[in-house]
């Protein structure tokens, strides 16, 4: 296994999903239907579903386009959402 690539990953979604709306919904669910097992193995699997959805499509474009022009342009991407976050606060 690679473990640099587990680890970093893990820690980056950890840290990213803390308070997202995932985590929101998913209390919410637990509030509705008071079974928290069953919304734990729901969340858990929708979670692996779009995951390996990711993965697949993170995959298949890494074969189409090169890595380096793919980095390019998920980080100009990020910068154009932050500018547009900046700019819907003022």
């Amino acid at each position: 296994m690679f473990w640099k690539a587990f680890l970093s990953t893990f820690g980056l979604l950890m840290l990213a999903e803390l308070g997202d709306k995932t985590q929101l919904a998913v209390i919410a669910q637990v509030c509705k239907f008071s079974q928290p097992w069953a919304v734990f193995l729901g969340a858990t699997l929708a979670l692996a579903a779009v995951t390996a959805l990711g993965v697949v499509v993170g995959q298949a474009l890494t074969n189409l386009i090169p890595e380096g022009i793919l980095r390019k342009v998920a980080a100009a991407a990020f910068v154009v959402m932050g500018v547009l976050m900046w700019v819907e606060v003022l």
